[in-house]
């Protein structure tokens, strides 16, 4: 391979952060309310990416996050290595700025430790200055919950990155920069005799990627849009991370807005011009294809997707949409997810539902499938495969009164508070099926079932939505209406999802 195809990574890796720790490249992501959260990424090639772990196991407070909380939760994280530890730094925009650090990208992760408490603080990066032993954090604002934004602040911070020690300074005001809005996602660096914070404005859909120097880490800087989307079809290329190889060169990763496919990642060439300022891509233009990084070369790799669930477990790619609680899922001696028909008042919208088991809907036209057997005999329980976002759509099995199971589809729009019938309910008589979805250009889904008679299709097409800054989500669930005691389970086995 020599040369690559941007996204990178073709999937919602939304606001991603990169560093590098000897030949090794790490990157991180927002999860927002999803748990586990905060997910770690590695490559030796920056092209080819493998998920290794995450670096939360619960949301905190843990009662705040026992339901979806789908926009909120980790924001914008950053990624550091520092006195041979890992740190990351974010923002939840209701609580503040959170860090957690570990020896080893695999962990033992630290708990979330609060550096700074208040209300839309957003998009924390820390830095090192190895020349003074000084440490800073700059941080954006969301409007939403302070009133504020398009605008950067500035911190001392503790070297143990415990704690802030000033009320911080307003070191950059988008306001006095003409044409320019909703500053944000800073990235603060340390380079060539100058403190450098990389941050995007003007919006996900339609922004650009600027650049700030300056002397002194309270300024005054100085600015530079460095990436724009120009004559590409690449909107509003921003909001990433810096990283160099071994070799000296420079890569900028970022995410591009990509509707219901949430935020993808690429890779932009990066070189210093004469004026000592970053040009990103091909002279601040969106690359589409261009030689991989001089680094050796790695076979192709991805983050996983398909999961035969061996003894009950789920691989790493997944994640529930709150914290999970104990029996969930069942461990068992053999292949299939076990997962336990949960009572819920809000089975009627799986939007509300925290025990929802996710992962990120591929970016690119693909087919998904998974073979479901309902075990519980109780009236009302059901389980099934979901395309989850504002608006939802799920194909499944539900036990009838009369006993029967029954192959349902149904979908609820973005401004439903429930969920209506997509076909007409049809027996199936083994209580087994097969799960399909077909996922075209756009994100359209075309939604398939076998009971035994072959594949056949149900309903219209649906045409999956994201939140309004997570992208919409493949699902597994089962769940019962509220009641007394257990409901028995449902079994997933066989996830695939296949290219188009």
């Amino acid at each position: 391979m020599t040369t690559y195809t941007n996204p990178i990574l073709d999937a919602d890796w939304s606001d991603p952060d990169v560093v590098r720790v000897g030949d090794d490249f790490y990157l991180t992501a927002s999860s927002f309310g999803r748990a586990p959260g905060l997910p770690l990424l590695h490559s030796r090639d920056l092209v080819n990416w493998t998920l290794v772990g995450h670096a939360v196991d619960h949301l905190e407070p843990a009662e705040e996050f026992a339901v979806p909380r789908h926009d909120c939760g980790v924001w914008a994280p950053s990624l550091r290595h520092h006195d041979e530890r890992f740190w990351i730094f974010w923002g939840d925009p209701d609580q503040g700025i959170f860090q957690v650090n570990a020896p080893e990208i695999r962990g033992p992760w630290t708990r979330p430790h609060l550096v700074k408490q208040g209300k839309g603080l957003i998009d924390p990066s820390p830095l090192w200055d190895d020349e003074t032993g000084e440490a800073y954090l700059v941080h954006a604002w969301a409007k939403s919950r302070s009133g504020v934004k398009n605008r950067l602040t500035g911190h001392r911070m503790h070297p143990d990155g415990t704690e802030l020690l000033d009320e911080g300074k307003l070191i950059v005001d988008g306001d006095r920069i003409p044409g320019w809005f909703t500053l944000e996602g800073p990235k603060l660096y340390r380079h060539d005799g100058w403190f450098w914070i990389l941050a995007p404005a003007g919006g996900v859909e339609t922004g650009w990627q600027g650049a700030f120097r300056s002397r002194e880490f309270f300024g005054p800087y100085e600015e530079r849009i460095v990436l724009e989307q120009k004559d590409t079809d690449v909107n509003g290329p921003h909001q990433g991370g810096w990283v160099r190889t071994p070799s000296g060169e420079d890569w900028f990763l970022h995410f591009q807005q990509r509707g219901a496919y949430g935020r993808v990642v690429h890779l932009q060439p990066m070189r210093w011009d004469a004026d000592g300022w970053p040009v990103l891509g091909d002279d601040g233009a969106p690359v589409a294809v261009h030689r991989v990084p001089e680094l050796p070369p790695q076979p192709p790799a991805a983050p996983a997707t398909d999961d035969d669930f061996p003894g009950g477990r789920f691989g790493r790619q997944w994640s529930w949409t709150a914290n999970p609680q104990d029996g969930w899922a069942t461990q068992h001696s053999g292949d299939g997810l076990k997962l336990a028909c949960v009572r819920s008042a809000d089975a009627h919208d799986l939007r509300k539902l925290p025990n929802v088991l996710t992962q990120r809907l591929p970016g690119t036209p693909c087919a998904v499938e998974v073979e479901l057997r309902l075990d519980s005999e109780e009236e009302g329980t059901r389980a099934g495969l979901t395309v989850l976002g504002d608006a939802f759509s799920w194909i499944g099995l539900e036990r009838a009164s009369d006993g029967t199971v029954h192959l349902v589809h149904r979908f609820a729009e973005a401004v439903a508070d429930r969920e209506r019938d997509a076909d007409h309910p049809r027996i199936a008589p083994e209580g087994r099926a097969r799960l399909r979805i077909e996922i075209g250009a756009g994100a359209r889904c075309r939604f398939l079932y076998d009971i035994g008679e072959g594949l056949r299709p149900s309903g219209q097409v649906f045409a999956a939505t994201p939140w309004r800054w997570v992208g919409a989500l493949l699902g597994l669930f089962a769940l019962v209406p509220a009641g007394p005691g257990q409901a028995g389970a449902a079994t997933f086995t066989h996830f695939r999802i296949s290219a188009a």
